[in-house]
């Protein structure tokens, strides 16, 4: 590491969630002065799935799942239902994302950071390229400042350090989404089972997107996104808990925000700043997944700043996006494609969960979501896929296995 330079910090970082939390970790681990600036009370509505590989990747304890789901079931606009177990060991973590937050917080604040509590408010450049960040610690206080080498903005989607740095930071695509958690009772008589995510692919639930109702172990998370500006969440969300029987079960609380589904074009401003997690637009088009990609981003760009402020070349920033895109990328741009194509409309949809019946589909889509990458064996089944889900999206028969 270079001589450190006078300024107050070596790296701030905007936003205390997965990506900002797991860049400030390491980048304390490493040494670095890092300060990690969040909101109070911040809760962003997720149905907080996780893979397994997250927890080895991150080192994140299993304790903090709150439950292990092992099997899918997604329901067309026709109520047929299609179920999906996983398979062998394979599950979904879900995890609470206030505890698992709050925790990731923790940890990176025994590693050495600084954790302030406040609200961005701007941040300046001078000739020297040190950069002031200035931020309230409550609504009405007085405005308070600090130096820095580098900033990290992973304060969400539509970010106020990526609007303010960062051209076209502020036209990600974004899907809104709305969730509520609820208690789930004593004694279930409702068609809910503990160890199952349900996903309903259907229009009056979501024109362009999907509802689910997500097991939390005590609790459950149930919500949906669209990007229609116009789509009522609320009261969807309210038509849907009536629709599965879960209306009279205890609301806990209440959320709402907008999740982006495309990552920007640039992530830095070829100086000191750079974006991650929902502020690079790092969130899994068709599926909305985004936890995992946000720690990832986050790693990634805590690694280009590292690599800054070893070298002092700004260039070096590029190479969180770069190295993402290039684990990632492939994958979005499918899931972008599946998005477009098969959400529609109910026709699509309900061919759309006919096609997930097939157990090539279902194998290969769990195998890639445990692993995070595309599985690249066994291309003669990858083929078929293929033909089956042209067939499907035209109408025509399926192809025999």
């Amino acid at each position: 590491m270079t001589q450190q330079t006078q300024t107050d910090y070596d790296v701030v970082i905007v936003g205390g969630g997965p990506s900002g939390a797991t860049a400030a970790n390491d980048l304390a681990l490493e040494g670095y002065r890092v300060m990690l600036l969040d909101r109070a009370g911040r809760i962003k509505p997720c149905g907080g799935a996780v893979p397994p590989r997250l927890l080895k990747d991150f080192d994140i304890p299993k304790s903090l799942l709150v439950a292990h789901a092992n099997s899918a079931r997604i329901i067309a606009p026709s109520n047929k239902t299609v179920d999906m177990p996983c398979g062998g060991d394979g599950y979904v973590g879900m995890v609470d994302r206030d505890q698992f937050d709050e925790w990731l917080r923790e940890r990176a604040e025994k590693s050495g950071a600084t954790r302030i509590t406040g609200t961005f408010e701007t941040v300046d450049t001078d000739d020297a390229k040190i950069a002031t960040v200035n931020y309230r610690t409550e609504r009405n206080a007085p405005l308070q400042s600090v130096t820095t080498r580098a900033v990290i903005g992973a304060d969400g989607a539509r970010s106020r350090v990526g609007q303010q740095c960062i051209k076209n930071a502020d036209r990600v695509p974004c899907v809104f989404a709305y969730h509520e958690i609820v208690k789930v009772p004593e004694t279930v008589t409702e068609d809910y089972l503990p160890n199952r995510c349900d996903v309903y692919y259907q229009g009056h639930i979501s024109p362009d997107f999907y509802g689910w109702v997500f097991p939390h172990g005590k609790t459950a998370s149930i919500g949906l996104g669209s990007a229609n500006k116009g789509f009522a969440l609320r009261e969807a969300t309210a038509a849907m808990r009536e629709q599965v029987g879960l209306a009279h079960w205890e609301t806990v609380r209440k959320e709402g925000a907008p999740i982006p589904l495309k990552p920007l074009r640039r992530w830095d401003n070829g100086k000191n700043v750079i974006v991650a997690g929902d502020a690079a637009g790092v969130v899994a088009p068709s599926s909305g997944e985004g936890i995992y990609y946000a720690m990832t981003a986050g790693r990634m760009s805590a690694q280009a700043v590292g690599a800054f402020l070893t070298s002092g070349e700004a260039k070096a920033l590029k190479l969180a996006r770069k190295s993402f895109m290039k684990a990632h990328g492939r994958v979005f741009w499918i899931l972008g494609m599946m998005q477009y194509f098969w959400y529609k409309n109910d026709k699509r949809r309900e061919r759309f969960v006919k096609m997930c019946d097939d157990p090539d589909v279902q194998r290969l889509t769990w195998e890639s979501y445990m692993n995070k990458e595309l599985v690249k064996r066994e291309p003669k089944a990858h083929f078929k896929i293929f033909l089956k889900d042209t067939a499907h999206l035209f109408g025509m028969k399926a192809v025999e296995r």
